[in-house]
């Protein structure tokens, strides 16, 4: 990616189309004077150049004597914008026509389009944030319910990106007093202490391994919660699919194995996304496709948070013959990895109360088809976020900031193997330097310009 910021770059910062108004921003040194040779304020005396900064002017675009649109120029000056440079937003109406006409007249003026993610670059680039607050920029563009926004927010707002800072600034005190050794190491003097010193790397190592932790959380929150619908054929589970999405999503048939492949859906509860999977059910079976849809059935049991597992009421049923099924089924209901909750349908006949009691087993009657015992699944499903505490804790969803937490926590068992070996310092410097250069990669304080790419290039064009 260009990283000349003595260009001016401009782009469409609105959504591409037709629309009510389109926003299109310019941002770098020239962007006033490219301004002033396109737009006529209805104020005569205003020059946009010597105009406050966070001020809107109405006025008119032109090219030479002909009108092209009416609209709202909004001015930033440096350092105060979103890029910390000179920036402008033209507001006009939505016509796709008037849209490139402006941009083809800034073009012509001496701006350049704007690559992906260019702006919020430039802003990581000014200082105006750091690089996990620049990725949060784009997870909150994404998020498609309110939990995805929380933490999009909180990261945007530093919380997780100063405990990183943190973590990483205790280590960086102690890894000069380890760099003030090797220039006396003639002298032999220690500056370290070396059992203060192991207990801060645990401690970070602690703290390193609860984030990296978080991230199957993270990852879920931000994307859906997978609830995989499991059980044999012709259970309701295609029934319990559509009364949960409220919608005729699957074909419901008394023929057996109707559902041979995976349907999903999501649905929004209560700002958190579920993403209901609806799976082939499991039997032996000797056709072909049905075994196919099955196997995506075990597939999809392994990735998923939570697994409603279905069964059918029955006279004979109790707790035992419930675990049975389920390890016929190979679902652990012992795993603390998954939440299962057995839903037994058409409960009407049977006497449920003897199921009140089940330890290990969340146990809930229903009638997929009459659509009772709906709410109590939902509530189970969102007491499943609710342990997650999104508004204090850090949550990691990003992949990247994985990655650099794994090879921070190698480098630093290294420390501790090379204390526990009397390896040498200068070696055991090294290991710090390590584990100090992946911290920083995740913030940004440590960087390239491979990883700028990387994150901004999945950035959209205008952000």
């Amino acid at each position: 990616m260009n990283k000349a910021n003595q260009d001016t770059i401009c782009a469409l910062a609105t959504a591409a189309g037709s629309g009510a108004i389109a926003v299109i921003r310019l941002s770098g040194p020239e962007a006033f004077a490219i301004t002033e040779t396109i737009f006529h304020p209805a104020s005569k005396e205003l020059i946009i150049s010597n105009a406050e900064s966070h001020t809107a002017h109405f006025g008119l675009i032109k090219q030479g004597e002909e009108i092209i649109d009416e609209v709202l120029v909004t001015i930033f000056k440096n350092p105060k914008s979103y890029t910390g440079e000179d920036s402008v937003e033209i507001s006009c109406h939505g016509s796709i026509y008037i849209q490139q006409k402006i941009i083809e007249l800034l073009l012509e003026k001496g701006a350049r389009m704007a690559e992906p993610g260019e702006f919020s670059q430039r802003a990581f680039l000014n200082g105006k944030f750091d690089l996990t607050q620049a990725e949060a920029v784009a997870d909150l563009i994404a998020s498609e319910s309110k939990t995805a926004h929380q933490i999009a927010m909180r990261q945007l707002r530093g919380t997780y990106s100063n405990r990183i800072k943190d973590l990483r600034t205790e280590l960086l005190n102690f890894a000069s007093l380890i760099e003030l050794e090797l220039d006396f190491a003639e002298e032999d003097v220690e500056f370290v202490d070396r059992t203060e010193f192991v207990k801060l790397v645990n401690k970070i190592s602690s703290e390193i391994k609860k984030l990296v932790h978080s991230f199957k959380v993270g990852n879920v929150l931000k994307d859906g919660i997978p609830v995989a619908i499991v059980g044999k054929p012709n259970v309701g589970k295609s029934t319990l699919l559509n009364a949960l999405l409220n919608e005729e999503k699957a074909i419901v048939s008394d023929i057996p194995g109707t559902t041979r492949d995976v349907i999903e859906d999501r649905i929004n509860l209560q700002g958190t996304l579920f993403r209901f999977i609806d799976t082939a059910g499991i039997r032996d079976s000797k056709d072909t496709i049905e075994k196919i849809g099955i196997e995506r059935t075990y597939s999809q049991l392994e990735q998923a948070s939570i697994v409603l597992f279905l069964i059918e009421s029955d006279a004979s049923l109790s707790i035992d013959s419930i675990k049975n099924q389920l390890s016929e089924a190979k679902i652990n209901f012992e795993s603390d990895e998954q939440i299962i909750i057995v839903l037994i349908n058409k409960t009407d006949k049977i006497d449920f109360s003897n199921f009140q009691e089940a330890k290990q087993l969340k146990i809930i009657g229903i009638s997929a088809k009459n659509k009772i015992g709906l709410q109590e699944i939902e509530d189970s499903l969102l007491a499943y976020v609710q342990q997650f505490n999104i508004q204090s804790s850090s949550i990691v969803t990003n992949s990247r900031h994985i990655e650099a937490f794994n090879n921070s926590l190698a480098a630093l068992q290294q420390i501790l193997f090379g204390f526990e070996n009397d390896i040498p310092t200068d070696l055991i410097s090294i290991d710090v330097r390590d584990a100090l250069y992946h911290l920083g990669s995740i913030t940004g304080e440590i960087t390239n310009d491979e990883l700028l790419g990387n994150i901004f290039g999945k950035f959209c064009i205008g952000k």
